[in-house]
């Protein structure tokens, strides 16, 4: 396995193959936790690993050096999955001083009993020379917790960015080229659906901070490092964080004995039916994950959503996913709500409530249909699928325009 980035500068990190759940992130093909060492007239690791891996991280540092040579452990990111490990790792370096800025230490200080830590706090005015490469900061407040930063060495133009550009991808790969681009983007998208998405204003201010920083590698704490399609993915990243929509629309729908799926395929029908240059995905929450179904929301355009009543509300497992997507603050969709219901039609009420509740447009009232639909419902679903598609169209249009 290649782990060389540039001369001297190595990934030593720890690829986890069978983790499959990551605080509810559905991590299928498994994630890397990225530690990377420096050797130089001093030597520095950019970061940690998540806990249960440090002795896997200090066997690929030993690999390389001693480990009473290393002099700086940087910490660009607080949060447990690389900062994890982080007193253990001190433990055995004897002679290294950790590298963070004022909200890391604060932050690291409620993980850990850190009065004995050598701690030196670096902001984005300092330098650490190392002998031929510099170490220098860039804060990035927000993306995605408060205390996050990049690591950037000007020599080999080498950009730390912490966990923005990664991926949860476990592979005996390490770089972008050695590895199927289009699988990586689907990742690298996955992950900022469902952990940067909120951020976007913070994404866009840390690129615009970035724009003049000439970089030829970008190394993340999780997934490939971007080495050739650097440009790529920097691309991407302007797009998802200025909320650009596609031509899609999002139907998400539950039901309980068949008469909501019945209304969800007849929008699906009339969407299709309307225009072959909008992506219909058609998406059962309970037969989907969040993670999916935060990935297609992104940038999708337009929403249908469906269900039937239960206990006078919408159906808890549809309930839960529109918790989470609320917390995510999607841009904007354009909406509307469906359902079936027996003897009172408070699901898709409800449904219709998030819709304002949420700030997103709403294309007209809740289609009900009492108990299985007539082919009057159907039709009334199917128009409401080409209003949808028209909807997004119109929504990427504008935004073309604007």
């Amino acid at each position: 396995m290649t782990t060389e980035l540039a001369e001297n500068i190595d990934w030593v990190g720890y690829v986890d193959w069978d983790v499959r759940d990551f605080h509810s992130f559905d991590t299928h093909h498994g994630a890397t936790y990225n530690a990377y060492l420096i050797r130089d007239e001093k030597t520095a690791v950019i970061d940690a690993v998540k806990a249960p891996y440090v002795s896997n991280l200090l066997h690929n540092i030993a690999d390389k050096t001693d480990l009473a040579k290393v002099d700086y452990v940087v910490c660009n990111h607080a949060e447990p999955d690389h900062a994890g490990g982080l007193g253990a790792l001190l433990a055995n370096l004897p002679n290294a001083t950790l590298l963070c800025n004022a909200k890391c230490k604060d932050a690291l200080g409620g993980y850990f009993d850190t009065a004995n830590w050598k701690i030196q706090i670096v902001s984005p005015h300092d330098k650490i020379p190392l002998g031929r490469k510099t170490l220098s900061f860039l804060d990035t407040p927000m993306v995605h917790w408060p205390e996050s930063m990049f690591t950037y060495i000007p020599e080999d133009q080498i950009l730390f960015s912490m966990d923005a550009f990664g991926q949860h991808l476990a592979t005996s790969e390490r770089f972008d080229d050695q590895y199927d681009l289009h699988s990586i983007l689907v990742e690298a998208k996955t992950y900022y659906a469902n952990i940067v998405t909120p951020y976007g204003k913070q994404v866009q201010a840390v690129l615009k901070a970035a724009e003049n920083i000439p970089i030829k590698m970008i190394a993340p704490s999780h997934g490939l490092i971007w080495r050739r399609y650097v440009s790529t993915i920097i691309g991407e990243y302007q797009n998802w964080a200025a909320g650009k929509y596609a031509p899609k629309l999002l139907i998400l729908f539950d039901s309980m004995w068949g008469s909501t799926a019945q209304m969800a395929d007849a929008v699906m029908r009339g969407a299709t039916l309307e225009s072959d240059k909008v992506s219909v995905q058609f998406l059962h929450v309970r037969k989907n994950t969040l993670t999916r179904i935060a990935l297609e929301m992104l940038d999708a355009s337009a929403v249908a959503l469906g269900s039937p009543t239960m206990n006078m509300q919408m159906m808890p497992f549809l309930s839960g996913v529109l918790t989470y997507i609320r917390g995510l603050k999607c841009i904007p969709k354009t909406a509307m709500a469906f359902g079936s219901h027996g003897w009172a039609g408070a699901g898709s009420k409800h449904l219709d409530m998030w819709i304002e509740e949420t700030g997103w447009l709403r294309l007209m009232p809740p289609i009900q249909s009492k108990f299985k639909p007539s082919c009057d419902i159907l039709d009334k679903c199917e128009e409401a699928g080409r209003k949808l598609a028209q909807a997004a169209l119109n929504a990427v249009s504008k935004a073309a325009e604007s």
